[in-house]
Order: structure tokens, then C-alpha cells, then sequence
């Protein structure tokens, strides 16, 4: 059978191995629909974008040279704010999509020793950037109120991964990311998705037990349960519905989240986070439709340039192997590998080492709004959870299997599909 290889991974000193170890070939000639975009090893797949995405940032903040040694790119139409306010959103937003995967145990193999490596410069990274003297010294008390959106991505992956990412730091790093959260209390947020940035900044402080603003918490959870919720598993992002990738970007789960670590605080909140996690799981089968039988999905709404992850809710139900009945695990990890591999050809990389503002390649930078930097598309991040899963795990050692978009246009059945009432 004819082969090509799809990728090479970084290279690096100390990384022979990690490359030698994660060669991926894709199976080119393969008859089945299932297999047309499946390698041999999604997971090392997985694992090398995660990584070629993470090591630009994470190798020069961890040696207190990122700003030095990546000038932050805007949008051709960026605004007035802080462009430097652009660190802490790529940092904050890839720790948010790697932290399952960097809260593994350590092991001897290749990935484990990789994974380490990554956890460490991710700690140095959270200590140099809540340090006033530290040339790398996140952008926090600006005038711009982005902190706060970025903040919250930090305190999600916190919450996903407080062994490795909050428990090992030392308490004088501790008391400077309290400091700064609370000081963001005076931002306030948006009628729309914003709220959960607040709500989540606030629960990471009460999972920790700080005291913590509780109505911010209250006011957000409250409009996306009773207010916005729009029915069959989507939300209005604030009073009037727009049809975009927010539910994916940052409502389900940053609802389910906000929920889930509250649940000690009263039995409102369990009721709220069980209806919150099936409407989750809702969506993330509308999610699984979307991909088309190539692996291509519907690009629509602003902040389209935030690409896979829109997939974030049909990831975290996978990590969390609560996957709707008729989704296998077989099929959606070949779609959202399917995807990836459109998505992350060698030009979506700018030689500068960021991800480049588009979806695919150097050519999109129209779609960036006025809002956007480089540090944004590490937002991308969030579809990449299921790596918290072992190796071992049947998500990742089951067989390819076709999703449903592939089953209906190669004529085969596939389940019907029914509105939901909750």
C-alpha cells in the first residue's frame, strides 16, 4: 500500500527521539471513508500540532524572553486597546485546551517526557507572568478590559488541572494571581458571553477558597439558564441570537464549569450544572454534524479565525466519556482529526512562531476583527482535551469510524435526529 508522509515534527535538541517515536503516516489509498483522513496515530498527531502550537510561547516565556522574541501581530484593524494585552490571551487560552493533557502522570515515554517539559515551562510561565519585575509581566491593570476575557481562560485551566498547574506553585505566585484576579472585579462585563468571564475568574477563587464575588457567579449562570437559553442545546449569546461558534468558543463549557465547581455552595447549582451538561452534550452532537463527509465544518460569525475551537463542547464530552448514545468514540475522533489536518497545513504557522489570524493558512487575514491578535487563535487549543485521556484509553485505541456525515453520503444509515426539551 502506497504511503505519504503527512508530517514532521519539530525538531529540537533532545527531541530525536519524541520525532523518531511520533512519525505519522496517513493510510493515502485506503477504501474506507472512515480512514480517508485517519493516521496511523491520531494521538501523536494530536500531540505534535498541540506542541508545535506550545513550544513558540512556552520555551521563550519560560527564559523571560517572549516579549523580546515575539513582537505581538493585530488584526489590520485592530483598535485602540494594549496590544500587549495579547500575551496573556495566547497564554491563558492555550493553558485552557492543554491542561487535561499536562495534568497526566508523568511516564518515560516520549509524549510523558515532552508533556513534563511543557508543564514546567508552563509553571515558570504563570510565575513570570504575574511578576511586576519580570520582563514578561502579563498586561493586568491596563484600561483595557480583554484582561479580564484572558484571566478567565487562566482560571479554566486551572480548574481543569490544579495538580499540575496551581498545587506546585510557589505561595508567593499564589497570592500574586489572587491579587490579580480580584482587582478585575472592577471590569464589568458585557451582557452577553462576558459574563462567564467574571463567573469564572470568581469560582476558580471560591475552588480555592478565597472569598469570592458571588453574584457575578449567581448573574451569569442565571441568564444563560433561564434567560438565553434559546432551546435544542443553543444559547443566545446575550438578548439576540447570532449565529456563531460562541457556544463552542466559551458558553457551554464555561457554563459547565461554572456549575460543576459550585456545586458545594448549594444544591442550586447541581440542579443547574445536570441541565447545563445535557444541553452541552446536545450541542456536541449538532457539533458532530457539522463536519462535513471531508472534514470540513461551517464557518460562520465572527471570531471565525478562533477555527477548531468551536469544537470545544464535542471535546470536553468526549474527555469526560459522556458522549451521546449514538456518537462513538471511533467516529468522532476521526472527525475532529479530519479537521485538524485542513486546518493546520505548515502556512497557518508564521515563521515569527505565532499561529497566523485565519482559519487556514497566510491569506485569511481579513476575516481577523478589530479585536483580534495572535494571541487569540490559541483559543484553538480547547478542541484538544480528549489528550487528557491516557493513550490507553478506547478513544484513542479503538478503529476509525465514519461520522455521520460520511455514513449519510455514502448512502448508509445512520441515526435520525430529534429536537430535545430540556
Amino acid at each position: 500500500m502506497k504511503r505519504r508522509v503527512l508530517l514532521k515534527l519539530l525538531g529540537g535538541a533532545g527531541l530525536g527521539a519524541f520525532a523518531t517515536s511520533l512519525a505519522v503516516e496517513a493510510k493515502a489509498n485506503d477504501s474506507t471513508s472512515a480512514n480517508r483522513y485517519y493516521s496511523d496515530n491520531d494521538r501523536a498527531y494530536w500531540v505534535s500540532i498541540l506542541h508545535k502550537m506550545a513550544t513558540p510561547i512556552l520555551s521563550n516565556i519560560s527564559k523571560q524572553q517572549w516579549r523580546k522574541n515575539m513582537p505581538m501581530e493585530v488584526s489590520p484593524t485592530f483598535d485602540s486597546r494594549d496590544s500587549g494585552v495579547g500575551y496573556l490571551e495566547a497564554f491563558g487560552r492555550l493553558l485552557a485546551g492543554m491542561a487535561p493533557w499536562l495534568a497526566l502522570p508523568n511516564d518515560a515515554t516520549a509524549e510523558g517526557k515532552l508533556r513534563k517539559k511543557l508543564c514546567d515551562q508552563a509553571l515558570l510561565g504563570i510565575q513570570y507572568g504575574v511578576d511586576p519585575k519580570s520582563p514578561d509581566y502579563f498586561t493586568w491593570r491596563g484600561p483595557s478590559s480583554q484582561t479580564l476575557v484572558d484571566a478567565a481562560h487562566l482560571a479554566l485551566a486551572f480548574l481543569r488541572a490544579p495538580k499540575a498547574l496551581w498545587d506546585p506553585l510557589e505561595e508567593v505566585t499564589k497570592k500574586r494571581v489572587v491579587e490579580e484576579f480580584k482587582l478585575l472585579r472592577k471590569i464589568k462585563p458585557n451582557e452577553s458571553n462576558w459574563l462567564l468571564f467574571a463567573a469564572m475568574t470568581e469560582t476558580f477563587l471560591y475552588s480555592i477558597g478565597e472569598e469570592c464575588a458571588r453574584e457575578k457567579i449567581d448573574y451569569a449562570v442565571n441568564k444563560f439558564d433561564q434567560e438565553w437559553y434559546v432551546g435544542d442545546g443553543w444559547y443566545s449569546d446575550g438578548a439576540r441570537f447570532s449565529f456563531d461558534h460562541y457556544n463552542g468558543y466559551v458558553i457551554h463549557c464555561m457554563q459547565v464549569e461554572s456549575l460543576r465547581h459550585n456545586i458545594s455552595a448549594g444544591g442550586k447549582y447541581k440542579e443547574m450544572y445536570e441541565r447545563a451538561y445535557k444541553r452541552m452534550q446536545r450541542y456536541a452532537h449538532h457539533l458532530e454534524r457539522m463536519i462535513s463527509p471531508e472534514g470540513h465544518y461551517v464557518v460562520v460569525g465572527r471570531s471565525s479565525t478562533y477555527k477548531n475551537a468551536a469544537f470545544q463542547p464535542l471535546a470536553a464530552v468526549a474527555l469526560e466519556d459522556k458522549l451521546p448514545e449514538d456518537i462513538s468514540k471511533g467516529q468522532v475522533r476521526a472527525a475532529l482529526t479530519a479537521v485538524l489536518r485542513h486546518i493546520y497545513i505548515d502556512k497557518t504557522f508564521a515563521p515569527s512562531g505565532w499561529l497566523r489570524m485565519g482559519v487556514v493558512g497566510d491569506k485569511q487575514t481579513n476575516l481577523a476583527d478589530y479585536y483580534t491578535n495572535a494571541g487569540s487563535m490559541y483559543v484553538a487549543s480547547l478542541s484538544f482535551l480528549p489528550l487528557g485521556l491516557p493513550a490507553t484509553d478506547e478513544f484513542w485505541t479503538c478503529a476509525p469510524q465514519k461520522w455521520t456525515s460520511q455514513k449519510c453520503w455514502d448512502a448508509e444509515q445512520f441515526p435520525k435526529d430529534y429536537y430535545v426539551s430540556y
